[in-house]
């Protein structure tokens, strides 16, 4: 894509740009969803040519009276935050039909999904012209804290790994996970850093919430209760029972914390991780409870008031701080990929047989481990390959072998391949 005149002073480019140029090559338009302060408007204006901002008060007066004056401007146009006028939608795709099915016409950022009643203001689904993409905080590569020496996409697509060499410590990975990958954080110290995640929080309690007409007090227990049972498959019981500290008046019923959860995903504060099972209509898919994850790591730290100096002499929180990293950043190389079916679960089994990632990809799978130091890396080949010899065990299942086993690390010096095949990267040196 041509640079855009529009495009910020600082911008540091993003993996997901290749695969947003491939979208506004297929469709005219194309939504940008994700949390707040991730980047998407100053991705979406590296494109743009024209913007209509519709969290100003008077953009926003307008599109109400008038959903087709957001869309005026030159190609492409941005529509920032479109979902505040749900009825923009709807003008969009009227646009795109009316223009001949032009590509690349409009993109729409959006932070939030609608709710209920939002979106029962839009009519039409968008398919055929409007594409979806999803963004995410950065990756450590993005933020320049990774080498990127070995390319996820290619052990995918069966490449051998190149043996790469790097040196990270426990007090790297407890900087990575309390500072985050806000653009914003980019080049301030740690202690300015780690207040972005602080300040998110607020201000998803203070303007979120309430206008969602939620309780502050309950969103941020239930929020505190995730993040002390980060990486679990955790049950309501035991989320009312955290979020309570104690206290008999501070709960919730089951439905209260339902809505709470999916409140938080409209959000794009937290998402699902679900249960894996080959084949691929078996029903563990189904029974398996979910694992949330924050979308970010720091935002999971700061509820639990973490910081970096005594997070290192804490391996089991850590620990499920840098799980939370690695999904995120696996979940960001995966999101540039094309094809249909690409995704992360992790699998559990009745036997206490559990694996944290595996990734599908092409109809075939990989799986994964995550563990904060290469001490632990004969622990995660075990489990791994455990897990590929119950998956072949049954030939008349006809399950495909997987395109590589590896233990992903924090504390590490060297991606290798193990003489049982498994291989060893550490997150530093991991790239798209």
């Amino acid at each position: 894509m041509a640079d855009s005149r529009l495009r910020p002073d600082g911008y540091r480019p993003r993996l997901i740009e290749g695969r947003l140029d491939v979208l506004m090559r297929a469709f005219g338009c194309v939504e940008i969803t994700g949390a707040k302060w991730c980047g998407k408007t100053w991705t979406a204006l590296s494109r743009a040519q024209s913007v209509t901002k519709l969290d100003r008060k008077e953009e926003r007066e307008a599109a109400e009276m008038d959903p087709a004056l957001a869309l005026v401007g030159e190609a492409p146009h941005l529509v920032d935050e479109w979902q505040e006028v749900p009825e923009v939608w709807d003008a969009a795709r009227r646009y795109v039909d009316d223009s001949g099915n032009k590509r690349g016409l409009l993109i729409l950022t959006g932070s939030t999904a609608l709710g209920k009643k939002k979106r029962e203001r839009v009519r039409h689904s968008g398919a055929g012209r409007i594409a979806r993409l999803t963004m995410r905080p950065m990756s450590l590569v993005e933020s320049g804290e990774a080498h990127a020496a070995v390319s996820f996409k290619s052990l995918l697509e069966g490449g051998p790994l190149v043996p790469a060499r790097c040196e990270t410590g426990i007090p790297d990975v407890a900087r990575w996970c309390c500072r985050g990958g806000w653009p914003a954080n980019l080049g301030f110290e740690d202690d300015v850093a780690c207040e972005t995640a602080h300040q998110y929080l607020q201000a998803v309690l203070d303007e979120n919430v309430v206008e969602e007409g939620k309780s502050p007090e309950l969103a941020e227990g239930i929020l505190r209760a995730l993040a002390l049972n980060e990486s679990q498959a955790v049950t309501y019981k035991t989320l009312r029972a955290d979020m309570a500290y104690g206290e008999d008046g501070r709960t919730a019923s089951d439905d209260t914390i339902v809505s709470y959860l999916e409140f938080f995903k409209r959000l794009h504060l937290t998402e699902d991780l679900c249960g894996w099972e080959p084949p691929l209509r078996a029903k563990a898919r189904v029974r398996v409870k979910p694992k949330r994850y924050f979308v970010d790591p720091s935002l999971a730290a700061a509820l639990l008031s973490a910081t970096p100096a005594p997070l290192i002499k804490d391996a089991q929180t850590l620990g499920m701080l840098f799980e939370n990293l690695v999904l995120r950043d696996l979940r960001v190389y995966l999101s540039t990929y094309g094809g249909l079916g690409n995704g992360i679960s992790y699998y559990r089994d009745d036997k206490g047989l559990e694996v944290d990632a595996v990734i599908e990809y092409g109809g075939r799978w990989a799986g994964i481990e995550i563990k904060l130091s290469d001490t632990k890396a004969d622990e995660g080949a075990r489990s791994l390959l455990t897990l590929r010899d119950k998956v072949m065990a049954n030939p008349a299942a006809r399950n495909a072998e997987p395109l590589f086993l590896a233990v992903i690390v924090g504390r590490g010096s060297l991606a290798y391949q193990r003489d049982d095949g498994v291989l060893v990267i550490p997150i530093a040196l991991l790239g798209a």
